[in-house]
């Protein structure tokens, strides 16, 4: 069959041509590319430089960016988007007012005054455009849904938004979401749009949102990150739609964040707040770690900016712009697992049930493959190859064109098909991300991912009604990821977990209140300055934070080490004065609606029942199954066991008006859970376990019964962990100390490993106070063979001194020759 045009697609615009080549190498003008690349198949039917492109090419190429241009409606695998445009729009048909005389466009949005209903009005307004755009939709070409839509944004427009209202409720609904909204319905239906009606449009964009720069609600905030990327795509489609070069100049502009130095451009490193940061972080809203959701829609909206302006007065030419592709596989990229993003660089987002892991995995795929439309080549071949690996692996499981819009699934459906794209294999690495807080594992068959907090990363973000339990978010929790299940987090974990029981996480046990939906906002940044690692080889880390509980007299000193299989949690000093019980979670597992995977201790099978409970004072290892394995080096004094059925409702942890609030449905999910009980205030408690993730449990029992894997120290003073398999010692010093023959004289992060040609080191400052460390060696060396900021004094135990000063946490590496 062939392609369907769109009904606002008069005529045809090469995507493969103008489009294609959007973003094409830092400084390098789309004209100049062409006239040097003329035989490259993207720009099949362009002979010559490009001439700039004209108002209706642009606005042709938007809408086929929003939509997905000619598509083959009977293709199967464009099936689950048309049917889901489709259903999601005639519930808006079937709900919309069309009375005459009507005030509202949708009963439940009214008036249209209030912000939130507006906004929401425009966003649902949008989404039956986009079905009367997308052929095989019920909707599709309808004359009636047309006529309908452009009716509505005139109502909205005299009854809400327009340029005298007064801004009132969240600045986002009117100088973002608003907007956004309409001019993209604008784009769409543009051909059927009176004239006036459309200037009135753009006078209302033009006072809510001028430009990328400012925030019209507060002019001395500056736009960075998501937003100002959100912002530039809106400027640059009012430039469109009003034939205004010089908006397409200005969206230019900001995109580069010309005004204030360039202090805010989004193809830049920052050394503190919103950005990208040079190790891979993303933090947003000052703080918080947000690759997923506001870090996926910075990318998606940086790259539709970007293909937007392609040949236009406003194109992008900035020698910066390789900041932008290099955080797809520096700052998103770790984060992805097969078919779904994780959840730890998610911030308040987790509540969400409208956007799981899966949406935002589908989210970041759809913005990568479009930045690699018009991406320098040696770019575009590796995400391509990311992207269909991470596609063909989650095929089964979670297939990306059941939740992706047509756009993507057509560059996704290239990418598959092109057989010179080899798929990139699952990521076996380890990072530590020094300025979010964050460290995570990645190997063949599980990853793990670790959240921490400092005075520099805010534990936890509530506000707008959302992440209402998220206390505990930030203070240690771990996330096992495991192929064979990769629902555990999506199948409604969050509504239903407990959140005093995160896992990985030391707490107090005391009755939390919520906040968030009373005050706003509401983040928290503890006092401990520790929180960070050192990661030696791509494979071995060390981690470690100085948790100073919020609103208790908890303190502990909590450290993680990764080795090639296994993750080693350990915990010291722990002592609070409250008279509350201090809990350290091992385990909070979801097994699902019924399940009932068998958990054994010490190779004994335990009840499936619901209601199981143990003391496991005396357990050395526990198994369960479709998990992994539990080793208990150091004893299981207070360890205690829970399988239990936890019911709770989305609308429990979030209520916001624009993200999914109000789903009140209870879910019910059972849960096995393993703790460590450390009594009414203690003093100076541990613990001490090995995770085995993916393992069965005879090789649980194996590692047991052995010595491989053995804790060297775990006091308050250094805490420390040797795989003498793989002649590794890793150690944290929170104080002058040694352990494993190393000693230093300041506190740390350390992993060495001495092998028999040379010795490599890894060293790091997560406290961010030290200078120069002195660290003296188990054995004889002679020399720094490769490293700076290191100086060796030779002797049988070589004394290594190490320049941390100025290095922001990051990890320094050495080779040592003996």
């Amino acid at each position: 069959m062939p392609a369907t045009p769109s009904p606002f697609n008069r005529r045809t615009l090469l995507l493969g041509g103008a489009l294609g080549l959007a973003g094409v190498g830092a400084g390098v003008g789309i004209a100049a590319y062409i006239s040097g690349r003329g035989d490259d198949p993207r720009i099949t039917g362009v002979e010559g430089p490009l001439n700039p492109l004209d108002f209706d090419q642009l606005r042709l190429r938007a809408a086929e960016l929003f939509v997905g241009g000619e598509i083959h409606p009977d293709d199967p695998e464009y099936a689950p988007a048309i049917s889901r445009i489709s259903s999601e729009s005639a519930v808006l048909w079937e709900t919309m007012d069309r009375t005459e005389g009507r005030t509202a466009v949708w009963p439940d949005l009214s008036p249209v005054s209030s912000a939130s209903n507006f906004n929401n009005s425009y966003r649902q307004l949008y989404r039956l455009a986009t079905a009367w755009a997308t052929p095989g939709t019920e909707q599709y070409a309808s004359d009636e849904i047309a006529d309908a839509i452009v009716d509505s944004l005139a109502l909205l427009y005299d009854g809400g938004y327009n340029e005298q209202a007064e801004e009132v409720d969240n600045w986002y609904w009117w100088e973002i979401g608003t907007p956004s909204a309409l001019l993209k319905t604008c784009v769409i239906l543009y051909d059927r749009i009176p004239a006036e009606r459309l200037a009135n449009y753009l006078a209302a964009v033009g006072r809510w949102c001028p430009d990328a720069d400012m925030r019209v609600v507060n002019p001395n905030i500056h736009e960075t990150g998501a937003n100002r990327a959100d912002k530039a795509v809106i400027v640059a489609l009012h430039g469109i739609l009003a034939r205004d070069e010089d908006k397409l100049r200005r969206a230019r502009d900001d995109l580069s964040g010309t005004v204030d130095d360039g202090r805010h451009s989004l193809f830049q490193y920052v050394t503190e707040g919103d950005g990208f940061y040079r190790d891979g972080s993303l933090i947003q809203h000052d703080d918080v770690p947000y690759a997923a959701a506001y870090g996926t829609t910075l990318l998606s909206s940086a790259g539709m900016a970007v293909s937007l302006l392609a040949g236009s007065a406003g194109e992008v030419v900035d020698d910066n712009v390789p900041v932008l592709y290099d955080a797809v596989e520096a700052s998103f990229a770790p984060f992805v697992e097969d078919g779904l993003f994780m959840d730890c660089v998610y911030g308040r987002g987790v509540s969400r049930p409208e956007q799981r892991d899966y949406h935002n995995s589908t989210g970041f795929i759809t913005a990568a493959t479009l930045l690699a439309v018009g991406a320098p080549a040696d770019y575009r071949d590796r995400w391509h190859s990311l992207v269909k690996g991470w596609v063909q692996r989650s095929q089964e499981t979670l297939p990306f064109a059941a939740e992706a819009g047509i756009p993507g699934i057509s560059r996704v459906k290239a990418i598959l098909a092109d057989d010179t794209v080899e798929p990139a294999a699952r990521a076996t690495s380890t990072h530590v991300f020094a300025d979010m807080d964050r460290a995570v594992a990645r190997r063949t068959d599980w990853s793990w991912a670790l959240s921490m907090s400092s005075n520099r990363v805010a534990a936890y973000e509530m506000g707008n009604w959302e992440n209402l339990r998220g206390w505990y978010l930030g203070d240690g929790m771990t996330y096992l990821y495991l192929p064979g299940d990769p629902l555990h987090y999506s199948d409604e974990f969050w509504p239903t977990a407990n959140p005093y029981r995160l896992p990985g996480t030391t707490v107090d046990t005391r009755e939390r209140e919520v906040t968030a939906d009373e005050e706003g906002m509401v983040k928290h940044l503890p006092e401990n300055t520790v929180a960070g690692g050192a990661v030696l080889e791509g494979t071995y880390a060390v981690a470690a934070m100085d948790l100073i509980a919020d609103g208790s007299t908890l303190r502990a000193k909590k450290a993680w080490f990764t080795v090639h299989d296994a993750v080693v949690a350990l915990g010291a000093g722990i002592t609070a004065s409250d008279g509350r019980t201090i809990e350290t979670t091992v385990e909070h597992r979801n097994l699902g609606e019924d399940g009932d995977a068998l958990l054994s201790v010490n190779g004994d099978p335990q009840s499936r029942d619901v209601g199981w409970s143990a003391n496991l004072d005396d357990a050395r290892w526990i198994h369960l199954d479709g998990v992994g394995g539990y080793v208990f080096p150091q004893g299981a004094t207070g360890l205690r066991g829970l399988r239990e059925s936890r019911d709770g409702a989305w609308n429990d942890i979030e209520q916001g008006p624009t993200t999914g609030g109000g789903d009140t449905t209870v879910h019910t999910r059972r849960y096995a859970t393993l703790w460590f009980d450390h009594g009414v205030s203690p003093v100076d408690a541990s613990y001490a376990y090995i995770l085995l993730p993916a393992v069965d449990a005879p090789a649980t029992a194996t590692l047991a019964g052995g010595d491989r894997i053995r804790i060297l120290a775990n006091t308050a003073t250094v805490q420390a962990v040797e795989d003498t398999e793989a002649g590794v010692i890793a150690a944290h010093f929170w104080e002058a100390g040694e352990a494993g023959g190393i000693a230093c004289d300041t506190p740390v992060s350390i992993v060495l490993s001495p092998q028999e040609a040379a010795a490599a080191i890894a060293v790091a400052d997560p406290g961010r106070t030290a200078g120069k460390v002195v660290i003296e060696l188990p054995f004889a060396a002679t020399k720094v063979m490769e490293g700076d900021g290191f100086e060796i004094e030779a002797g049988d135990r070589a004394r290594l001194t190490v320049d941390l000063t100025d290095t922001g946490g990051q990890t320094l590496t050495a080779t040592i020759g003996y």
